[in-house]
């Protein structure tokens, strides 16, 4: 077992503690699945957009329906597709710039997530993806043809009973702040935690607005032991970077306090926020042998 059952095992865990979390705090039953997002939930819009961040090539979709890579970045299935099924929907959530796919088969799911962006658009920019602005608008493009194909009624209990997920943020910093001087000259880091924190605020206002009423927001992974992270940490003998794991804490930190602050501000938003995502990633890279026999260099090399 290698990198992508490492990527399996940290992903089922994570969706098997957001369906518990969500059925919890969501009894009525949800007609769909909408997603916004990053790569982490991404589940082919990129195929399609002109960038080089793309997952259309092997061994990505290995244990996807067919054995063929789908946009994913996975072997298999993605954290929105598992919970679409545990709500009784299909079995994983097309993406919205799929041209094989049309209104009728996202009336129950749709993903609007890029894989590369951010909340920044500056993000976005960095790998060519859809910025998040752009995401909702293909949301309200949605809406309008969702309206038209079962009518405004109908359209409008979707959008108020469907759970929308989010999963973002990592690439502000890994591949924005820390990788190009122009935020690390106007920000400090908690500055442009607050930054994000309050890009994050007004784009779940907006989506609010729009009829949004389940909302579930996912906090960033330890940062620091992301592959790429270790791998060109030398200095530190492909260790964790502490200094970049302390931010993803303290960022989940600001976005649990928004999440609560929405909840009083928004009558009838039922929102959940998840920083799981960080300890089960965490434990899964510091104590690999709890989860499966992995190969014991992913504790000293990843």
């Amino acid at each position: 077992m290698g990198y992508m059952h490492l990527l399996s095992l940290f992903f089922t865990q994570i969706i098997l503690l957001l369906v518990l979390l969500l059925v919890a705090e969501t009894t009525a039953k949800v007609p769909a699945i909408i997603v916004f997002g990053d790569s982490s939930v991404d589940a082919g819009n990129n195929n399609v957009i002109s960038t080089v961040l793309k997952s259309n090539f092997q061994p990505y979709g290995r244990d996807f329906e067919g054995g063929h890579p789908t946009g994913r970045f996975c072997n298999g299935r993605i954290p929105p597709d598992f919970i679409s099924e545990a709500f009784g929907l299909k079995p994983s959530i097309p993406a919205y710039l799929d041209p094989s796919y049309s209104i009728s088969d996202f009336a129950t799911g749709v993903c609007f997530a890029s894989a590369g962006t951010g909340y920044d658009n500056a993000t976005s920019n960095v790998l060519n993806v859809i910025p998040l602005w752009k995401e909702l608008e293909y949301y309200k493009d949605y809406q309008n043809k969702l309206r038209a194909y079962v009518g405004n009624r109908k359209a409008n209990e979707i959008f108020s009973e469907a759970l929308y997920l989010m999963s973002l943020g990592t690439n502000d910093f890994l591949e924005n702040y820390y990788t190009f001087p122009t935020r690390r000259s106007q920000f400090t880091v908690r500055q442009y935690e607050d930054f994000l924190v309050g890009l994050a605020r007004n784009f779940i206002t907006e989506l609010y607005h729009l009829g949004g009423r389940k909302i579930s927001l996912t906090g960033v992974p330890p940062m620091g032991c992301l592959p790429l992270e270790r791998t060109t940490n030398i200095m530190g003998q492909h260790d964790c970077l502490q200094d970049y794991n302390n931010v993803a804490v303290e960022f989940n930190g600001k976005l649990e306090r928004l999440v609560s602050q929405l909840k009083r501000e928004l009558p009838g938003l039922r929102m959940l926020f998840t920083s799981t995502t960080y300890d089960i990633f965490y434990q899964i890279i510091r104590s690999p042998a709890a989860y499966g026999k992995l190969y014991s260099s992913f504790t000293k090399e990843f």
